[in-house]
């Protein structure tokens, strides 16, 4: 893969989508930023990328729900990297729910990482490449914030209002040269969606890592991963409120 980015920051980059796309990049040549809260995880990636001889991936623990580091960690990555022209949140958390289960300790946690967290670490990128007037914010949401979903109210409702929130930059970016990407893949074969077994038209994570740089290259851009799930959405949308609560989605 060719790459039109020199310095990365991938957020969530310990496992699943993150690492791959972590991967993709520095294959790309490109310096990567690895941010997560398992050390030991994001030392093992930064280990298999770097090898003996190079210097692409750079190791910066952090958790989401911490919004008060975030700045500082957010900076600590831009100095090593040396510059910022891409950062991916790819950080999330997906709760098993009971069909009766209302349980704020799940879904709290989960608003944090899926949500907070991003607008945590994207509004920093928004202010840098504000003022360098360039840059590619990609934020990582699902097509489970298209509808009401009974499955997982929280998950869905932080999904959602991610894309609204990117949307937002997108809005206030756009004319300055900025590329605001929202990406809402449908199931990927990641260990947060292990434990639900295989899905319908589930994928694995280095295809929608693929699919999500290809997509992030492409300026200010809403794209589903795959594209299949475009129709699959717009249909779905379309059904009517009163239909749509009958049916096990």
């Amino acid at each position: 893969m060719e790459t039109r980015w020199q310095h990365a920051i991938v957020v969530g980059a310990s496992g699943g989508i993150g690492e791959q796309i972590a991967r993709k990049l520095c294959a790309s040549g490109t310096k990567v930023a690895l941010v997560g809260r398992r050390e030991d995880k994001l030392r093992r990636v930064a280990a298999d990328i770097n090898g003996v001889s190079l210097s692409l991936a750079t190791v910066h623990v952090h958790d989401v729900a911490d919004f008060g580091s975030a700045e500082q960690v957010f900076e600590d990555a831009v100095r090593a990297l040396g510059g910022l022209d891409i950062i991916v949140y790819a950080a999330g958390a997906m709760p098993l729910i009971g069909p009766t289960e209302y349980d704020i300790e799940k879904d709290a946690p989960t608003v944090t990482a899926n949500l907070i967290g991003a607008m945590a670490w994207l509004n920093l990128a928004a202010k840098r490449f504000e003022r360098g007037r360039g840059g590619t914010i990609v934020g990582i949401g699902s097509v489970s914030g298209d509808r009401g979903r009974r499955g997982n109210p929280a998950y869905g409702a932080s999904k959602a209002g991610l894309e609204c929130y990117l949307e937002s930059l997108r809005n206030r970016l756009a004319t300055l040269g900025v590329n605001v990407c929202t990406v809402k893949p449908g199931p990927v074969k990641t260990p947060m969606t292990e434990q639900r077994g295989r899905l319908p038209g589930m994928i694995g994570a280095e295809r929608a890592a693929d699919l999500i740089l290809r997509a992030a290259a492409k300026n200010n851009k809403t794209a589903y991963i795959p594209m299949r799930w475009w129709f699959v959405s717009k249909v779905i949308r379309m059904i009517p409120s009163f239909f749509f609560r009958r049916l096990n989605l």
